[in-house]
C-alpha cells in the first residue's frame, strides 16, 4: 500500500523541464512538460513521492516556460503537483569544508578567467595596427579587420564563460536548490553539470533531469500502478 512506502521527496531545477532529454521523438516541449507533470502527480497519488521547487526557481521556470508559449493550464498543473517551499537558509548549516572549497575554486576560476583575457589580448597585438588606423579604399578592408577582432571578443567571451561559469555553483537558485534539497533529505533532479557537482560536496543523491521520467515510470511499475502516459 501507498502508506506502508517509505517516503521519498526531490527537488527539481528548471533545466529537467526545458532539457530536450524528457522529450520522445517528435514531442513538444508543452508535450513533455504535461507528461512529466502527470508522472509526479501519479507517482505522488500512488507512491507517496513529492516533487519540490524553490520559489526562486518556481520563477525562472515559468519564466522560461512563458518565453516557449506554454499553455496557462500547464501552470495550474505545475502548481498543484510540485510544492513550492522556501528553503531553511538560517536553520540548514552547511559544512566549513564547502565554502573553503568553493572559495578555492573560485580563486582557480578568476585566474583561468585572467588567463583567457591575456590570450585574447595578444592575439589583438597580432592583427596589423595599419588596418585600424589607415582608411581602407573599400570597405572590404576595414570589414576584414573588424571581423577578426570581433571574432577574437567572441571566442574570449566564450572561453571566459566556461572558466568562470560552467560546473560551478553560480546564482542563487542554484543555492536555492541545493539547500533545500539538504533541509528535506531528498534527491536533486537536474541537467546541470554544476549542481550535480555540489550536490556531491553536499552529499546529497542526484537524477539526470533526462531520467527523471524513466525513474518515476520504473517505481510505478514496480508498484503495479498502470503507466497511461
Amino acid at each position: 500500500m501507498p502508506g506502508e512506502l517509505p517516503r521519498q521527496q526531490f527537488v527539481l531545477d528548471t533545466s529537467l523541464f526545458i532539457t530536450e532529454e524528457i522529450r520522445r521523438d517528435d514531442e513538444s516541449l508543452e508535450a513533455a512538460v504535461v507528461r512529466l507533470l502527470d508522472l509526479v502527480a501519479t507517482a505522488r497519488l500512488e507512491l507517496n513521492i513529492s516533487c519540490y521547487v524553490p520559489p526562486s526557481i518556481h520563477d525562472e521556470l515559468a519564466t522560461m516556460l512563458r518565453e516557449r508559449d506554454v499553455d496557462e493550464a500547464v501552470f495550474s498543473r505545475l502548481d498543484t503537483w510540485v510544492v513550492r517551499k522556501s528553503p531553511d537558509r538560517y536553520g540548514i548549516t552547511i559544512p566549513a569544508n564547502i565554502v573553503y572549497n568553493f572559495i578555492d575554486e573560485m580563486s582557480d576560476r578568476v585566474d583561468r578567467g585572467l588567463r583567457v583575457s591575456e590570450q585574447a589580448i595578444r592575439e589583438v597585438e597580432q592583427l596589423d595596427p595599419e588596418a585600424l588606423a589607415a582608411e581602407p579604399d573599400t570597405d572590404d578592408g576595414r570589414e576584414e579587420y573588424m571581423t577578426d577582432a570581433d571574432r577574437i571578443l567572441s571566442n574570449m567571451r566564450d572561453k571566459y564563460r566556461r572558466a568562470l561559469r560552467q560546473g560551478v555553483l553560480d546564482s542563487r537558485e542554484d543555492f536555492d536548490l541545493l539547500v533545500l534539497a539538504r533541509e528535506l533529505d531528498a534527491g536533486v533532479v537536474t541537467e546541470d553539470r554544476g549542481i550535480i557537482s555540489w550536490a556531491d560536496e553536499f552529499g546529497l543523491r542526484y537524477v539526470r533531469g533526462g531520467q527523471f521520467p524513466t525513474l518515476l515510470e520504473e517505481y510505478l511499475r514496480a508498484a503495479g500502478v498502470d503507466d497511461e502516459t
